[in-house]
């Protein structure tokens, strides 16, 4: 027992040796692989005809390690548009193999810091990635034309270094930045894209005192999907987006809210508190996007935009509230990656993840 014992020491004492000897080989090889890998990967290139989302943030303003800011992306007929780019959700779309180059647009709900501090960083990979000759499609309502001449003019410099560097060939100066594209709403619904059989709609919603402010509604060969962007309850959601495939809505559960504007006042943090106290009042809890998916007759229900911050899915059921019993269908807690296929003339909808 005594030899045994002394061999497998040495045995473990080899191992150990071994494993920092050749740890520069080994992570090297590793390294390389995961180079090719991912530089094949292409999460676009074999999708079949239909209308598809993915989740690149579900988070919120409030410190998250695994949610992204706001941030959707649409996938029909070989077009990609993006709604809403939060900070981090450039990222996230590449994670998930997606070319932001290939992008047609970016469409905002509105001008919330959250919803469009990811332009940045989106804009530059479009650019770079790519050998973008045209700057990004940025949809929006009216005012998008200051948020996105103030992108342009704070990454004018970074333009100049990033040409000087890699030259016209590969980041033509042309491709750099962004285009506004702004449409007038009022009560009216305003289709702001046809083609290729894809149309995009805006509609109107309740987030007083932001306006304006949109959701938008994707139609491709029969299939189509919901964005609620910001909004309290809102009946002209409801109607917007009837017989919708899939309503993507935000959600704020008040009852967890509360509990942290109600630890922010016993620790004399009277600011933080009226914050907690005043996002109650202009987004949607759980049971309200439960009864507005009912309302409309939508097929399915992703739940994002999520507040307060949810790092462990144990949490999910005291989020989610009384939101299962005011709807029938599928409720599903979004997260960071998933991916929804609804295939082109049927009514199956199928989920995978790409992160």
């Amino acid at each position: 027992m005594k030899k045994f014992g002394i061999g497998l020491g040495a045995l473990i004492v080899l191992a150990i040796a071994a494993i920092f000897l050749f740890q520069k080989p080994i992570g090297s090889s590793l390294f390389k692989r995961a180079v090719e890998q991912n530089a094949d990967r292409d999460s676009m290139a074999n999708l079949a005809d239909g209308l598809h989302v993915g989740l690149c943030g579900t988070g919120s303003p409030l410190p998250n390690p695994d949610r992204a800011g706001p941030c959707n992306v649409v996938i029909a007929g070989g077009q990609m548009f993006i709604v809403d780019i939060g900070e981090g959700g450039g990222r996230n779309i590449a994670l998930m193999g997606l070319d932001v180059s290939q992008a047609s647009g970016l469409l905002l709900t509105h001008f919330h810091s959250d919803h469009l501090d990811g332009i940045g960083p989106l804009m530059l990979m479009h650019w770079t990635r790519g050998q973008t000759a045209t700057p990004l499609p940025v949809y929006g309502p009216t005012g998008v034309e200051a948020v996105i001449d103030g992108f342009n003019a704070a990454y004018a410099t970074d333009k100049t270094y990033r040409v000087a560097h890699h030259g016209e060939a590969v980041v033509p100066s042309s491709g750099g930045g962004a285009e506004a594209r702004a449409f007038d709403i009022a009560d009216q619904d305003v289709v702001i894209f046809s083609n290729e059989g894809l149309a995009i709609t805006a509609f109107t919603v309740d987030h007083e005192p932001i306006a304006p402010a949109v959701g938008y509604r994707f139609d491709y060969k029969g299939r189509s999907i919901c964005f609620s962007g910001d909004t309290a309850k809102s009946a002209n959601l409801e109607r917007a987006c009837k017989g919708v495939d899939v309503l993507v809505h935000e959600a704020l559960q008040p009852a967890l809210v509360k509990e942290m504007q109600a630890a922010q006042e016993a620790r004399g943090n009277a600011a933080t508190a009226k914050i907690m106290f005043d996002i109650q009042d202009y987004h949607a809890s759980p049971e309200d996007a439960a009864e507005s998916a009912q309302t409309a007759g939508a097929k399915m229900l992703v739940l994002s935009h999520l507040v307060p911050p949810l790092p462990l899915t144990y949490l999910y059921p005291a989020f989610l509230g009384d939101a299962e019993n005011r709807y029938d269908g599928p409720i599903v807690m979004g997260e960071d990656g998933m991916f929804f296929t609804l295939p082109a003339g049927g009514d199956a909808i199928e989920q995978t993840e790409l992160m």
